[in-house]
């Protein structure tokens, strides 16, 4: 199927999925689909996108499918522009959860979406999954509803939502669909169309892994862990940390148990993981035939398409398992690999397309580097639950080898037409500095590095880390000794662009002032920091939310007061004017008056020389050598 589908890429028939009653005729002669999609993003028929996967999954599989892309969501008439589908509705929010989509982690708008077209915002609304299920359920009653993607995966248990600052139910509660798929979704979603297509009614579907469904009682439920409900959740921290942990440990397809958790009168079940996709599996999905673009009915430029229009995705899932990060609640720990074949496939195919100049800006994924499990025992007897694979130290039974990726790319680069292969998705340094051959890391710096590597130290601070569940500080500093000490081996002037993230759990300012410290001595100055942002099924936002570390129930310092977590921020980027007046209030309150000054390890100057240095610059002069020597040394 593979080779088939790659040259239907290529040939001038694709066409995109259906968006208009007209289309769907034209294209099948059916005057309604067996599914329609409804979703908060603008239809880009990408692999990128989930849309376009699910959907030609289902085309693939024999069904017609019609898409509602970012309705009106005021308007019932909305959804009816297929009329009533044979089988059912499938929502998603899009490709990121609409509340992150839409608000930053001050909770402001944000100005723009690079889903919609024009980068417009207002094109969707907050909580999409609920709003777009109760929208359909106004327009058509009781007609099978499955809610999925990035929001309805995370919000899958009662979650704590940072926006509203108090537990939420369950989405499939709140939104009033009939099922809800988590994770990736293609084994999912083609065993429910083959049940629903088989006369099942959607309320008898409790049987597939990756689901989850509402019963009245556990009569029928059977091999299942219960957790505290969601009432006990809302109401008292501990409990919300004991179901977490719960939910935290069951993340497998070979070890993960059925849980359910008690929603007022019914029972929210939620089926073990979908095994991951094989290696032909997944190359399955990735060779269907796919236009690769927008739908042509847009007349205006939709920004997400840049980053993915010449790039591959060579892999899912990720066992780094940073605490701040959802990806293992939604793709798992385990690594799916796609073949060499099919990405060479793939590639080829990059460089007959409109617009495509010799450049495949990433090859990657969650993490651009794992293209294996991370051990050989995961495939048959599962993750470990209570230990991390990579984390603040690493599992002495983690296979470390980059020679797959490494041959990957030498024949990604013999591709004619392609000038040059670029990593751009997440590098795991730690990973690359356990590797005891440097074959990768040399060719990374003298084939696939842009002039800048993008990597993710996160903190410096081994406290900070070790809740992060990334490597210890020290690490990082090896690491970027070794790119400099290279890349001046290999006659090469290419820079670490670091991402440091402020205020985490455990985050305090004698923790940030470590940070800055660092910067300061190694030279780096960040573009870019993220204060931390408590999105729906993390570590990190247990803690957030509770003040403990369900790990063990112990208290965790959480810098909540908007003056601090700016000052964590105004830190990390000491160097910028404008941030001084915060950092020395910052050193200050943490009694490291210190640091401030004139003197080589010195954050920021005084405030009075500070002032006559700006008039002095401002006036085209330059401060009296008096002044800066006054300034030399502040009392503790």
């Amino acid at each position: 199927m593979a080779q088939k589908t790659a040259q239907q890429n290529t040939s001038p028939g694709v066409r995109p999925l259906p968006m208009t009653a007209a289309e769907l005729f034209e294209q099948t002669g059916r005057r309604t689909p067996d599914f329609v999609i409804v979703t908060g993003d603008a239809y880009i028929d990408h692999p990128s996108f989930g849309t376009a996967i699910i959907g030609r999954v289902l085309v693939h599989h024999g069904y017609t499918v019609g898409v509602i892309a970012q309705p009106d969501w005021k308007n019932a008439d909305s959804v009816k522009v297929f009329g009533l589908p044979r089988l059912a509705f499938l929502v998603n929010a899009g490709n990121m959860d609409s509340m992150v989509n839409r608000y930053t982690v001050a909770k402001r708008p944000r100005e723009t979406d690079a889903y919609t077209p024009g980068g417009r915002t207002g094109k969707r609304p907050d909580r999409a999954v609920n709003v777009y299920s109760q929208l359909i359920r106004r327009a058509y009653g009781n007609v099978p509803i499955v809610i999925g993607g990035i929001e309805a995966s995370l919000r899958r248990f009662a979650h704590y939502d940072y926006w509203s600052n108090k537990v939420l139910p369950s989405v499939l509660v709140s939104s009033g669909a009939d099922l809800l798929v988590y994770g990736m979704g293609e084994r999912q979603t083609a065993d429910l169309a083959e049940a629903l297509d088989g006369g099942l009614d959607i309320h008898d579907i409790t049987y597939i892994a990756g689901t989850a469904y509402l019963a009245r009682s556990l009569e029928r439920v059977y091999e299942y862990d219960e957790i505290e409900s969601f009432e006990a959740a809302a109401s008292d921290k501990e409990a919300y940390c004991r179901a977490f942990l719960a939910e935290f440990r069951e993340q497998d397809a070979i070890t993960g148990h059925r849980l359910v958790q008690k929603h007022g009168e019914r029972f929210l079940v939620v089926n073990p993981p979908a095994a991951p996709l094989a290696t032909e599996e997944l190359d399955e999905v990735y060779d269907l035939p796919y236009t690769r673009r927008p739908h042509p009915s847009y007349k205006e430029h939709i920004p997400a398409i840049d980053e993915v229009e010449f790039s591959l995705v060579s892999s899912r899932g990720c066992f780094g398992q940073c605490s701040f990060c959802a990806l293992t609640f939604h793709q798992g720990r385990v690594i799916q690999a796609r073949s060499h074949a099919s990405l060479i496939r793939e590639a080829k195919l990059l460089t007959t397309l409109p617009g495509f100049k010799g450049y495949i800006h990433d090859v990657g994924g969650p993490t651009a580097n794992f293209r294996f499990p991370a051990c050989k025992k995961q495939l048959t007897k599962g993750v470990c639950k209570d230990r991390s694979c990579l984390g603040y130290e690493p599992c002495k039974n983690m296979i470390v080898d980059h020679s797959d990726y490494v041959e990957l790319l030498r024949k990604l680069r013999r591709i004619e037409g392609v000038k040059k292969v670029f990593v751009r998705s997440g590098i795991r340094y730690d990973y690359l500095m356990y590797d005891k051959d440097d074959t990768f890391i040399r060719e990374l710096i003298k084939y696939h590095v842009s002039g800048q590597l993008k990597v993710a130290p996160e903190h410096i601070d081994d406290r900070v880390l070790e809740y992060m569940d990334k490597p210890g500080g020290g690490l990082y500093e090896r690491f970027v000794k070794r790119y400099q000490d290279l890349n001046r081996a290999l006659g090469m002037d290419q820079y670490i662009v670091p991402y440091f993230m402020s205020s985490h759990p455990g985050s305090t300012l004698h923790s940030a002032i470590a940070l800055a410290q660092f910067l300061k001595r190694s030279g780096q100055r960040p573009e870019q920091v993220q204060d931390f942002y408590p999105t729906p099924g993390t570590l990190s936002t247990c803690m957030f939310y509770t003040g403990l570390d369900p790990r063990t129930m112990k208290p965790v310092y959480v810098p909540r007061a908007p003056r601090e977590k700016a000052m964590q921020r105004a830190l990390i980027q000491f160097f910028i004017p404008k941030n001084r007046e915060l950092v020395r209030e910052a050193l200050k309150t943490a009694d490291r008056d210190d640091l401030i000054g004139w003197g080589k390890n010195c954050l920021v100057p005084p405030e009075k020389e500070d002032e006559k240095h700006d008039r002095a610059r401002q006036s085209g002069g330059k401060p009296d050598a008096r002044d800066r020597r006054k300034g030399g040394k502040s009392k503790r």
